[in-house]
């Protein structure tokens, strides 16, 4: 991680998020909020916005979502809680409606929180978000669990591998949610500018396949933040994925709402 100059504006897809039902009218910033079931999110939502949220349904969908609004630094931030997931992968409604709002409303920070006695297990989730985005901060939740289990988690060792900060939390007792708020605050407004870990792809074939297809989704789509993710994802064969190439959607997504030709697709990325 690197500091820079605050010079970088709200990362976030207003039109996406509109059609996903987020009004972002009266905000700066959105941010997500992710990780698997069980973790303490929603201990940490409250934390964050008090009394200021309400629940409703994502949009065609049976998914409940709930919303609220913090402030931290004279910004004004909205807050999305997505459902409770192990993966990203888009094989059931939760992951779906999860996956869909890191990539296509691209959050101006996304918050994965993390259960301290079940790191291995939770890093799946990370990492799997840390495909999509550059823009992440992991709560290190239930530290105090982790204690009584005899565990301890090198905070420092661990943001340094991720390339996100990493803020230590046991958010029933209120602790650390201070800081979660300064590192959520610094990653939107460009002040911690996140490397994530990525992890590498299988074989050697496989990786060539994946850095073929990679330099071709980008100079289809030179402003899309996840070209390697998107790679990844139609060699895996998602038909989500492949759909949003053939429908614009990723130009769209690239593009952020600035007018541009559609490019003419490759028949070896459609196949």
């Amino acid at each position: 991680m690197t500091q820079t100059d605050c010079t970088t504006c709200p990362a976030h897809h207003a039109g996406n998020l509109r059609r996903l039902g987020v009004d972002m009218s009266n905000f700066d910033y959105v941010v997500a909020l992710a990780g698997n079931p069980n973790v303490g999110k929603s201990t940490i939502f409250n934390a964050l916005t008090g009394l200021r949220q309400h629940t409703g349904n994502w949009p065609g969908k049976t998914v409940t979502r709930a919303e609220g609004a913090f402030a931290y630094g004279g910004k004004r931030y909205k807050l999305v809680d997505l459902p409770g997931t192990y993966s990203l992968l888009s094989t059931s409604r939760d992951e779906e409606v999860a996956r869909d709002f890191i990539l296509f409303g691209r959050p101006d920070v996304t918050i994965i929180v993390a259960d301290a006695t079940r790191l291995e297990r939770n890093l799946n989730l990370a990492l799997q978000v840390l495909e999509i985005t550059d823009r992440a901060v992991l709560a290190l939740n239930l530290l105090d669990e982790a204690a009584r289990h005899g565990l301890q988690v090198n905070d420092r060792r661990l943001a340094r591998d991720l390339g996100i900060p990493v803020v230590p939390m046991a958010a029933r007792q209120g602790e650390g949610v201070d800081a979660l708020l300064q590192a959520v605050h610094e990653v939107a407004t460009g002040q911690v500018v996140c490397k994530p870990y990525r992890l590498k792809s299988g074989s050697t074939a496989v990786q060539r396949a994946v850095e073929l297809l990679t330099r071709q989704i980008q100079a289809l789509f030179p402003d899309l933040p996840n070209a390697r993710w998107v790679a990844l994802r139609l060699l895996d064969g998602d038909q989500r994925i492949a759909q949003a190439v053939r429908n614009g959607e990723l130009r769209e997504l690239a593009q952020n709402g600035r007018t541009a030709p559609t490019p003419s697709i490759p028949l070896e990325i459609m196949a």
